[in-house]
């Protein structure tokens, strides 16, 4: 059954939300070397409840926070969207080394993600 597996926001200055969450609930960040400007968050350790997350820079005024479930298929996961009455918002695109993500919103207007792990993705 897909999980949510990884949240992300976005920020202003996202060095500035770094210093915020490291301080206020100690989580740790690490910059990721990919194409984006992107931090990733550990939250907690290995094997207690919870997820990791992310931050990058805002881009849009009133980003909020996303959810991403994974799926095996993401192609399949897409038709469902639709099919439900979803729309996809950012279509399927490589995170290269890492899978395939896509975002989604949902009747109600929440916005989610999708991820397809896949270390080919180019």
């Amino acid at each position: 059954m897909p999980r949510v597996v990884h949240f992300e926001f976005s920020a202003e200055d996202p060095k500035r939300a770094v210093r915020f969450y490291r301080d206020v609930f100690g989580w740790t960040f690490a910059k990721w070397e990919g194409p984006l400007e992107y931090w990733l968050i550990t939250t907690g350790p290995d094997g207690e409840p919870g997820i990791n997350g992310g931050v990058g820079r805002r881009t849009e005024p009133g980003e909020g926070t996303v959810n991403t479930v994974a799926v095996s298929d993401i192609d399949d996961a897409l038709t469902r969207v639709t099919r439900g009455g979803g729309e996809v918002t950012q279509p399927k695109h490589a995170i290269p080394g890492v899978g395939w993500q896509a975002y989604c919103r949902d009747p109600e207007g929440n916005v989610f993600g999708i991820h397809q792990a896949d270390a080919t993705a180019r």
